[in-house]
């Protein structure tokens, strides 16, 4: 079957390697120390976003046309790679089980990446309308934005008003308890 052992053998534990890590608890790979860390606070979740940024472009307090950030859409994954939350407007976050929380920010700092959005720490509110205090979200006092990639106003002109245009980005959210 395999001609040569060591093949088989570099196989049989890549193998073994990732259904380990697979079935092990999630490690965050995100680091916790960082300016915009919040104090009292314990880290719940480490999860990874891939998304857009929305910009309409609207006329301006002067009357020229000019992209306006409307809101974020990504999907969060946890470290072994599964969707968890939903990012959108507000910003919010929502979890599988319905549970949904709003922030608001109360601290930033500018990417290490040059030209992407802002790092963040929100502060969250539950929004949850079905009353689920017990959801997957519940408790989570702050997020953190960071590590983020992208999403800036596209950095051509808009030329029609209500135009949209979607950026992509990349970014690490710490969801705090």
């Amino acid at each position: 079957m395999f001609r040569n052992l060591s093949i088989f053998r570099v196989c049989t534990v890549l193998a073994a390697a990732c259904l380990a890590a697979g079935s092990a608890p999630a490690q965050s790979a995100v680091s916790t120390s960082s300016p915009l860390t919040p104090l009292h606070a314990t880290p719940y979740s480490s999860t990874t976003a891939t998304g857009v940024q929305i910009y309409m472009c609207e006329y301006d307090s002067a009357h020229h046309l000019a992209w306006l950030f409307r809101s974020p859409q990504a999907t969060l994954y946890d470290p072994v790679g599964r969707a968890v939350f939903q990012h959108d407007a507000g910003p919010s976050w929502q979890a599988h089980d319905g549970s949904r929380i709003v922030g608001h920010p109360i601290a930033q700092m500018a990417s290490a990446s040059p030209g992407s959005i802002p790092q963040l720490l929100l502060e969250t509110t539950s929004d949850d309308k079905n009353g689920n205090s017990s959801g997957e979200l519940s408790g989570v006092r702050y997020v953190q934005r960071l590590n983020t990639v992208g999403g800036s106003a596209p950095a051509q002109m808009c030329t029609a008003e209500h135009q949209i245009a979607y950026s992509p980005y990349f970014a690490n959210y710490v969801f705090w308890k």
